[in-house]
């Protein structure tokens, strides 16, 4: 199996945050890559790469700009190739959109910790955090023959699986806290809109769940990439 994992980030600043700590700690070399900067991704992964990870950004998987087209149409690769594919926030509403599902926004946004819960199905395969991270104000609906693994305080999905191996997550279980500092300073304004948590609950609710988030981070990974 190969050693190398691609990353698909967003913007200049971006980084894969824990999740490259962790894969980094395993062994792996990380292959940056930034479409939206203008990089190409492979054409196969196949005996190249052991597992690709698309992470979030400011944009939308609505929006027209020809990055996001390219990349919905791009993750066909690792679903027809059946290598392990993650895409996380925003990369998860682009994997929905990819496979027949869709996005909506809400009159409410989710920013800072919220609950979630898993599913029967969910539940048989990883134990879950009971709060997490969030940071969108878009929400995923995944097409019918997803799996859902976990659900928000409306029962929105925030974690579902299709094929094999391919995974959407909603919630930032990267986050690192220089990387919570400094979303908290670049989006500040984000802190204003409706469902928003204040920048002391950030920091309070990452020291009340944070070691449940790293624990299910860390046995995740063991699935992805078994």
């Amino acid at each position: 199996m190969s050693d190398k994992v691609l990353i698909i980030l967003h913007q200049e600043t971006s980084t894969p945050g824990r999740i490259g700590i962790l894969l980094k700690s395993r062994g792996y070399n990380l292959i940056e890559k930034r479409p939206a900067l203008g990089d190409d991704l492979p054409d196969t992964l196949k005996g190249k790469y052991a597992a690709a990870i698309v992470f979030g950004g400011p944009m939308s998987a609505n929006d027209k700009d020809g990055f996001i087209r390219y990349e919905k149409d791009w993750i066909n690769v690792p679903l027809k190739e059946n290598v392990p594919f993650l895409g996380i926030c925003l990369g998860a509403q682009l994997l929905s959109c990819a496979i027949g599902g869709s996005i909506k926004i809400k009159d409410h946004v989710e920013i800072g910790y919220y609950p979630i819960k898993p599913t029967a199905y969910g539940k048989k395969i990883i134990d879950w955090p009971p709060f997490v991270h969030q940071w969108h104000r878009e929400w995923m609906e995944p097409p019918a023959d997803a799996k859902i693994l976990a659900v928000g305080q409306g029962d929105e999905p925030q974690a579902f699986q299709y094929s094999e191996c391919a995974y959407g997550i909603q919630f930032h279980s990267e986050l690192t806290l220089a990387m919570l500092n400094r979303w908290l300073v670049t989006a500040e304004h984000r802190l204003t809109l409706n469902g928003a948590q204040g920048r002391e609950k950030h920091f309070e609710g990452r020291y009340m769940h944070d070691n449940h988030v790293k624990t299910w981070l860390n046995n995740f990974f063991d699935l992805l990439l078994k």
